[in-house]
């Protein structure tokens, strides 16, 4: 038991213009540090676009293109550059012919040992993401990460994992755990489907609240009395 003499000092409060500074500090940090990030983004790619047009024209004044030469035109024609190619690669792959000659690519592409496997690892990917009829990253959930008690926002990766469920007699399925502001990195980590907890936020807001480290919270309208909002879907 502590005595009056033993109890901390309490901590005096900070004064109300320091507060005030706080917080407008905190409100204008919420409004540029996205508008930075962006900027940020598009400045990357826009450089970027600018290197690839000025490796297959170095010198634009001296080919006759004298208006590429000025500021933003070269990342303006690069942008439409590459809409265009992608639009005709598309058009290309949808026709017999072009599914032909990607196949042939995809082939020779198999045959270089290192390049195969980013290769099909890349594809991969890119169906899963950008495909309508895949599954993977359109589910957020909530997992038990990374310790008992401690729980953590993740994104449906997989539904099941074939090997896993067979090695270890539980179906599992894959989460991705991403790390906070930057989920580019993060945890695959293989959770049992029964412990799953799926959540009714979109995904669009769980990115937001990764972003913001937890600050940028969703709403949420909880369901009505009797509902189970543990309840993890049924396997197939």
């Amino acid at each position: 038991m502590t005595t009056p003499e033993e109890q901390p000092a309490p901590v005096p409060a900070r004064p109300p213009l320091v507060r005030a500074v706080r917080r407008y500090l905190v409100a204008g940090m919420l409004v540029w540090v996205p508008i930075g990030v962006t900027v940020l983004i598009i400045r990357f790619f826009m450089r970027l676009m600018e290197g690839l047009l000025h490796t297959f024209i170095p010198n634009p004044a001296a080919a006759g293109h004298v208006w590429l030469s000025f500021p933003g035109v070269s990342a303006l024609v690069s942008i439409v550059l590459t809409v265009l190619v992608l639009v005709v690669t598309g058009l290309l792959v949808t026709n017999l012919l072009g599914r032909q000659l990607v196949e042939l690519w995809e082939s020779w592409l198999q045959r270089i040992p290192f390049v195969r496997s980013v290769y099909s690892g890349a594809k991969t990917f890119a169906e899963t993401i950008f495909s309508k009829k895949g599954q993977a990253f359109k589910q957020v959930v909530l997992v038990e990460f990374p310790s008992p008690g401690t729980y953590s926002i993740g994104f449906l990766s997989a539904q099941t994992v074939a090997e896993v469920r067979g090695r270890t007699g539980i179906d599992v399925a894959a989460v991705y755990v991403p790390t906070g502001p930057l989920p580019t990195t993060g945890f695959i980590v293989m959770v049992p489907r029964a412990k799953l907890v799926e959540l009714d936020m979109s995904v669009d807001q769980a990115m937001k609240m990764i972003f913001t480290a937890g600050v940028v919270t969703p709403p949420w309208t909880p369901a009505p009395a009797g509902a189970n909002l543990a309840r993890p879907k049924a396997s197939s």
